[in-house]
């Protein structure tokens, strides 16, 4: 590895994209680096253009593409004790690199940069039999919003993918699948009353707990008699409330909660059959509810889906990742944006540099031999689309 991949990666991690920030003057800067070696980028926007996806082509139009995929944005650092600036590259001095995004995901978007100089010559020499993509997208860690925008484009103008790698931090281990997931917002409208009068009203946060506790029955019940996939670190489909918020005053009976639960399920499992329980559950709660109050209301709306993901053993992908690495692949309880890709057809392979233990913490990391591995491996990859 040269000193390239840790000069891209301390620019990449000087933009601050915490993903409720655009995404725009790292896709700038990422857009002007790829011209300097003659490349061209598609760009797609989210509603209001604050945030872009960036793809581009290495390789004749006419052959079909190995994706290395990434997601440019990162989570925030808000209330986290960090020792090192979270927006400046730091070398720790024990063979980590310090920085917000340094294993999620930058230190493969960096790598895959810095064989960009590579790609091109054999482009130039008509040495590929495959081409070479590069994409990056936007609110992965949000729900995997852009990806979604990006497979569109792709699909839109013809193009043939023959597999994608997508390079979430694996410590070098392929995953080879990964469980989906979903989140729900349920809010919920009672009547305010005096809190010596609570007969009068309809307590929502009380409606929320009944609800919220039939979600951990659920859980409970699939921990315990759920399907169970022995590839994946936590082998059932979980679901959890993770956020909930409601009431004005301790003497006043709440008429308003709201809470987000998700669900996270294996391939092949239906997660609507969980959310169906929830809703019926709901149902049930309303007519006690409207014995009260009229208004009373309880709504249930999916904000997040991202589908689940097993990758196919006799893709180009497979194969190449099965070459090139000497250990089995597993499952992870985490979501990717292969699902995405999967979903449109485009065979997934997820492998990349860091440990996905450093992801989303204080002082995140990524070891300088991590960013050697991959630099090492995508050259092995690229000695296989040589003709």
């Amino acid at each position: 590895m040269t000193a390239t991949t840790v000069d891209l990666l301390a620019e990449l991690i000087r933009f601050d994209t915490t993903s409720r920030h655009s995404n725009l003057k790292l896709i700038a800067w990422v857009q002007d680096y790829l011209s300097r070696f003659g490349l061209s980028c598609r760009l797609t926007y989210n509603e209001d253009g604050s945030k872009a996806n960036l793809f581009c082509r290495i390789g004749r139009e006419d052959l079909a593409m190995i994706v290395l995929s990434g997601h440019s944005d990162v989570v925030p650092v808000d209330g986290q004790d960090w020792t090192y600036p979270p927006f400046e590259l730091t070398d720790g001095d024990d063979g980590r690199l310090y920085g917000r995004g340094s294993a999620d995901m930058k230190g493969f978007i960096a790598c895959v940069l810095a064989k960009v100089p590579d790609f091109v010559e054999l482009a130039k020499s008509d040495s590929l039999k495959q081409a070479i993509g590069i994409a990056l997208s936007y609110d992965e860690e949000v729900g995997c919003l852009g990806a979604g925008r990006l497979i569109e484009d792709l699909v839109s103008q013809g193009a043939r993918v023959a597999g994608c790698l997508v390079g979430e931090p694996t410590s070098m281990k392929p995953v080879i699948a990964h469980k989906g997931i979903a989140h729900y917002r349920c809010r919920i409208r009672g009547r305010a009353a005096h809190s010596s009068l609570t007969p009068l009203g309809v307590n929502a946060i009380e409606y929320a707990a009944k609800l919220i506790t039939h979600i951990r029955k659920l859980a409970d019940a699939e921990a315990s008699f759920g399907h169970r996939q022995p590839l994946y670190d936590v082998p059932f489909t979980t679901m959890q409330t993770g956020l909930i918020t409601g009431g004005v005053a301790c003497n006043i009976v709440p008429a308003d909660c709201e809470f987000m639960f998700e669900c996270r399920w294996l391939p092949g499992d239906d997660p609507q059959r969980l959310v169906a329980s929830v809703t019926d559950y709901a149902a049930s709660l309303l007519v006690e509810m409207r014995a009260v109050a009229d208004e009373a209301a309880i709504d249930i709306e999916r904000v997040v889906h991202s589908p689940a993901f097993e990758a196919e053993p006799d893709s180009d992908i497979s194969r190449y990742v099965s070459c090139l690495c000497h250990c089995e692949g597993r499952g992870v309880a985490y979501t990717t944006e292969a699902g995405l890709f999967s979903e449109a057809g485009m065979p997934c392979v997820v492998l990349g540099p860091g440990s996905i233990e450093q992801a989303h913490r204080p002082d995140e990391f990524i070891e300088i031999a991590q960013l050697q591995a991959c630099h090492d491996w995508l050259g092995l990859l690229t000695n296989n689309l040589i003709k």
